[in-house]
């Protein structure tokens, strides 16, 4: 296991490109000591962590054309464009197994990020027992405006990248001086404001004014921290791993050649930079 930090970005549906490098790693055995996953970054961490390689990738793929896994209808019957029973219940525990007691056996620590609605400041919130720390992980992806909010202890909680998309300042915090980064956002691309959207999250969260401030200054603090892992890359302090250019996955996709492809792309790139990688992490 590698003292170092893993952080994982977030992105719907485009976090299959994740998901293919992951595998890669777990095909070389590669673990970090602390991981950071946000929204669908989280989902994938936690099959990397019990070692399911493929788990990932199935998941993403087989239940697409489910309206119980993700539909129009789940959001209107539910509350959550992703329905949570199928998601959190009979996914791991029925259709594709996660292993828990793989998970148990992991010895770093791992963290689901999420965004605390009230106060507006993220939460990096311990995965030690997925049995009951799933709740954290349903936390991180609850995407505003098609999720209902999550409590826990509590306390409510939306999607981790509204507050904090790539925590790296979290990681070096945290202590980890060597940090890699798989990010879904491309090179080159820059975060917009948001648009007409804006207006739909005031009146949804009016009594949590802070999640419009969030979201209203997000492509701020979003490319704020990408201009500084930027300049922490060419340095040599972090690793990045990310697309080369813009992929055709939506946010929310559903054909299965593009994410597929997607898939393939976070695989061979990771497999492409390994022995660069495999020096950054080793460099005294």
């Amino acid at each position: 296991m590698y003292q170092a930090g893993l952080i994982l970005e977030g992105g719907g549906m485009k976090g299959i490109y994740t998901a293919g490098v992951l595998d890669f790693f777990m095909d070389r055995e590669l673990l970090f000591s602390d991981c950071y996953g946000v929204s669908a970054g989280v989902c994938h961490l936690c099959s990397y962590l019990s070692g399911q390689r493929g788990r990932s990738y199935r998941i993403a793929l087989n239940y697409l054309d489910m309206k119980q896994y993700c539909s129009v209808e789940s959001l209107l019957k539910t509350g959550d464009l992703f329905g949570v029973d199928m998601s959190y219940k009979l996914i791991p525990d029925y259709l594709d197994p996660y292993d828990y007691e793989a998970f148990g056996k992991y010895e770093g620590r791992a963290y689901a990020v999420a965004t605390n609605i009230r106060t507006g400041k993220p939460a990096y919130l311990p995965l030690k027992d997925m049995h009951r720390d799933i709740v954290a992980v349903r936390a991180s992806s609850s995407l505003p405006l098609v999720s209902r909010n999550v409590e826990i202890d509590g306390q409510l909680y939306l999607d981790g990248g509204i507050s904090d998309s790539i925590p790296i300042r979290q990681s070096i915090r945290n202590g980890s001086r060597k940090n890699v980064i798989v990010m879904t956002k491309e090179e080159g691309y820059i975060r917009k404001p948001a648009g007409m959207e804006l207006a739909a999250v005031r009146a949804r969260y009016l009594r949590y004014p802070k999640v419009y401030e969030l979201i209203r200054e997000r492509h701020l603090s979003y490319n704020n921290t990408v201009q500084y892992i930027e300049e922490k890359r060419k340095s040599g302090d972090v690793f990045v791993i990310r697309p080369k250019q813009a992929s055709k996955v939506g946010r929310i996709e559903k054909d299965k050649d593009k994410m597929k492809a997607l898939y393939e792309e976070g695989y061979r790139d990771a497999e492409n930079c390994y022995l660069d990688l495999l020096e950054y992490l080793e460099r005294a």
